[in-house]
Order: C-alpha cells, then sequence, then structure tokens
C-alpha cells in the first residue's frame, strides 16, 4: 500500500484523538501556578523550552530561528521569507516529493513559514514517530539545497499572491499604512517583497542568508506534548549534534520612529463601493512596560468588539460601519496603533471624525468603573484560550522567551493586567494615542468620498 494510501487512516485516528483531546483534556491556566516550561541552553547554543503533556500521545514543536525580514538587506526584500519556504523544497538526502511522502506516511505535519522577526519551522507527529519527525525537521533545518527549480516555482507562487493582494484594499491599506508610518525601516516593508524585489533574488543570495542567519544560536526550540526530558535530550543530541554555532551578524534593527511629523494623508483611488480606512501611528514596543495598561485601554476604545466605544459610536449609535477596531501591534522593536474601518464612500468624513472623537474622549475623561472591570475581566478570562492547546502553547513559549517576558509570564499577566487602574488608563491614552500627528490612509472612490482631509 502506497503512503498516500495510507494517510486516511492516520487522518482519523487524529481527528479521533483530536475530539477526545478536545472534550476530556483541556488546558487550564489554572494549573499553571509557575513556570509554564523548563528552559535549557543546548551546547551548541540553541535554546530549549520543553512542556511535558501527557494527555494525548501527540507532540509539537516549533523552532524559530532569527532571520525574519528584518534581517535581509532592504534592496532584497522577501529573500527571508523565501528562503524559510524554501526549506522543505529538498534536501542533501531527500527530494521536495520524498519530504512530502515521508511526514504524510505517518500522518503528522511539517511546514515552514516566512515572519518580520523570526521564521518558524513547525513540526506535529504522534510520539511513536518523533524519531521520523526529527529526523525530517533536521534535514531541512541543517541540509537544504535551495533547487533551482524549486526557486523558480516558488518566486512565481510568491508573485501571484503579491499581484493578488494588489487587489485586496484592505491589504493595500495596511501597507501604504506601514510604509507611512515607518519609512525605510524594515518593519514598513511587507515580509513577501515586492515583485520587483522577488526576481533580482537569486539561489546565490538565498544560499548567503542562509548560511549567515541560519544557526542553533540564533534560533528556539519548544517542544510541547507527550515526552519527558530524559527522552527528548537523546534524541535533540542524534538529530542535531552536526547543527554547529558560528558567528552571527552584529548589526541590530534600530528603533523604528515615524519620519517627519504633522497629519499625512494617503489617498488611494480605486473603484469601491465602501472606503477602507487605517487611521494610526507609531505605537509601542512589547517590552515597553505599559503594555498591559495600554492593552486595557485600547480594550475599552476599539479592542473590545461590541464592548468598545468605537464600535458603539460609529456602529451602533451612527450606522457608518459594520465593523470598526482597533489595535496596537506591539513588536520586538517597534509598534504601531491602528483603528480600522470600511465604510460607504460618502460617510468617510464622518467615520473619521468619529474615530479622532473617540481617541480625543479616551486621552481626556477617565473610564468608568464598568469598562475598567469589564475589560481586565476580558483580557483575564480569556486568557487561557491562547494555550489550550500544544500548537498554541508551543508557539506562545516562542513568543515568550523572544520578548523576554520570562516563563512564570502566565501568573505574571492576570496580575499586571490586574493591577492597571482608570488613572493608568488615562496616562497611557494621552502619551501613547496621538489626534494630531497620525498617519491616515484611504483606499476607495474618491470622488464619491469627496475627502476633507
Amino acid at each position: 500500500m502506497k503512503a498516500a494510501d495510507k494517510k486516511p487512516l492516520h487522518d482519523i485516528g487524529l481527528v479521533i484523538l483530536f475530539l477526545l483531546y478536545f472534550f476530556h483534556c483541556p488546558f487550564r491556566a489554572e494549573a499553571f501556578d509557575g513556570e509554564i516550561a523548563q528552559r535549557t541552553v543546548l551546547p551548541n547554543g540553541m535554546l530549549l523550552l520543553h512542556s511535558e503533556k501527557k494527555a494525548l500521545p501527540m507532540v509539537k514543536i516549533v523552532v524559530a530561528i532569527k532571520a525574519g525580514s528584518i534581517a535581509e538587506p532592504a534592496e532584497k526584500a522577501g529573500l527571508a521569507n523565501l528562503t524559510a519556504d524554501l526549506l522543505n523544497e529538498g534536501t542533501e538526502r531527500r527530494s521536495a516529493k520524498k519530504i512530502s511522502e515521508e511526514i504524510e506516511f505517518v500522518g503528522g505535519s511539517l511546514n515552514t513559514a516566512g515572519g518580520a522577526e523570526y521564521i518558524t519551522a513547525n513540526l506535529s507527529v504522534l510520539k511513536k514517530d518523533i524519531g521520523t519527525g526529527l529526523d525530517l525537521l533536521s534535514d531541512i533545518l541543517l541540509h537544504p539545497t535551495f533547487p533551482e527549480e524549486e526557486i523558480a516555482r516558488r518566486k512565481a507562487i510568491i508573485r501571484n499572491s503579491i499581484l493578488q493582494m494588489k487587489e485586496d484594499p484592505g491589504d493595500v491599506a495596511s501597507k501604504a499604512f506601514l510604509k507611512a508610518v515607518f519609512g525605510n525601516n524594515p518593519y514598513g516593508r511587507p515580509v513577501e517583497g515586492t515583485v520587483e524585489s522577488i526576481e533580482s533574488i537569486s539561489r546565490q543570495d538565498i544560499m548567503e542568508f542562509y548560511r549567515t542567519s541560519y544557526a542553533p544560536n540564533n534560533s528556539l526550540m519548544a517542544v510541547v506534548g507527550d515526552i519527558s526530558k530524559d527522552e527528548l535530550g537523546p534524541l535533540l543530541n542524534k538529530y542535531f549534534k552536526d547543527w554547529q554555532k558560528k558567528e552571527l551578524p552584529t548589526a541590530a534593527v534600530a528603533p523604528a520612529e515615524r519620519p517627519g511629523e504633522g497629519r499625512q494623508v494617503v489617498k488611494i483611488n480605486k473603484d469601491l463601493t465602501q472606503a477602507n480606512i487605517i487611521l494610526g501611528h507609531s505605537g509601542i514596543t512589547r517590552n515597553n512596560p505599559d503594555y498591559y495598561a495600554v492593552q486595557v485601554m485600547n480594550y475599552i476604545l476599539g479592542a473590545g468588539g461590541f464592548a468598545s466605544r468605537l464600535m458603539d459610536n460609529i456602529r451602533d449609535n451612527k450606522g457608518l460601519s459594520y465593523d470598526v477596531h482597533s489595535f496596537f501591534s506591539a513588536s520586538k522593536y517597534a509598534g504601531t496603533f491602528e483603528a480600522v474601518l470600511q465604510t460607504k464612500n460618502s460617510s468617510a468624513n464622518a467615520a473619521i471624525d468619529e474615530i479622532v472623537k473617540e481617541m480625543d474622549r479616551i486621552m481626556t475623561e477617565p473610564v468608568s468603573d464598568r469598562e475598567l472591570n469589564d475589560a481586565k475581566s476580558y483580557l483575564t478570562g480569556s486568557f487561557p484560550l491562547r494555550i489550550d492547546t500544544n500548537n498554541k502553547l508551543a508557539g506562545f513559549l516562542i513568543g515568550v522567551e523572544f520578548y523576554d517576558l520570562g516563563l512564570n509570564y502566565v501568573v505574571n499577566y492576570k496580575r499586571f493586567i490586574e493591577s492597571v487602574t482608570r488613572e493608568d488608563v488615562l496616562r497611557v491614552a494621552k502619551k501613547y494615542l496621538n489626534t494630531k500627528d497620525y498617519v491616515l490612509v484611504i483606499v476607495g472612490n474618491l470622488e464619491k468620498a469627496s475627502l476633507k482631509y
């Protein structure tokens, strides 16, 4: 029987295991009364985070390498993402087809993904197949060959995706916003690059980026599932012993600040029935001590769904938009604040006015006790959903380590949120919101919108 013929049997087994797990073995944040994982620096410099979970005979592994788009040359935008895409497209021992067949044969999954700050390689397998999984994972990380034919194929896929995104008004608005906020800073360019930059990337570029950036001492590994520390150690030694530490580039990403001051308006004309609008500015980094107060403040302003002020005003009271929300995106070296909505072209001016009005209100008037308590209750109550599966917990551990949050973060998070006061909300609103210096992006029918901005 071929591997492809066996796959449905494995899939059925995995579905049954998942259902049993989902209904009978959920994670509970209350179970964590301290650190959520063991942290070890391996001899080759790779940082290991291990959390043993025996509810299901499965193991999830995420390897994050600090080789995202912020580490690539500006003229080669998309290089980091393309390199990550190609990891499982052929190694010294296996073709792309063989990699796919071997992981499918055991009913597992193995994939890679690019990102701005780091790329990830993700493995999910049953415990009994952990040897096969680690053999494949180590092979794509240590021995990729970047075949020319696969490079050409991936380039074509990415180019087509970029062209398709140019037809998506939301994506067009988002890219224009980031470019306006960050200028030439690496956070201002698309992770996937541009059609022109992708075309300029050669196999030599990919191999050089891989050679200089892919190293165990530039990597984090999170292992979550039915495997003990004693079982894991020998396996990592067997499959990753040849991955040796190396000297890494010392260049760091400069803190991102929006070039210039004052309001900057970006108007993009498209024949749309609704205008896509983003109003925002630079934000905070993830290690900012005000991060938790900002989360509470922004929940009240626009992240709380129907409980938020933006939704209550702009959707429920004014009927200007079906959905409006705001968020702070906090990264390692940069961050943004964005208020986002879609509205009829003819009501664009009114909707923008109301966003600014609500920003001004939360910057000048203390929030109510009920708003504060509701925000804190939601943020603490929904937190366990961020770690309620092996997959989520593995990704969560990578973020905790990358942003230096500490392995007792699960306990600390609730304490940090609950300590936020009304005075804190007002203080951070005044400090981190700005209704004078901001970027306003409108993608829509500009003639019908008749913008006053």
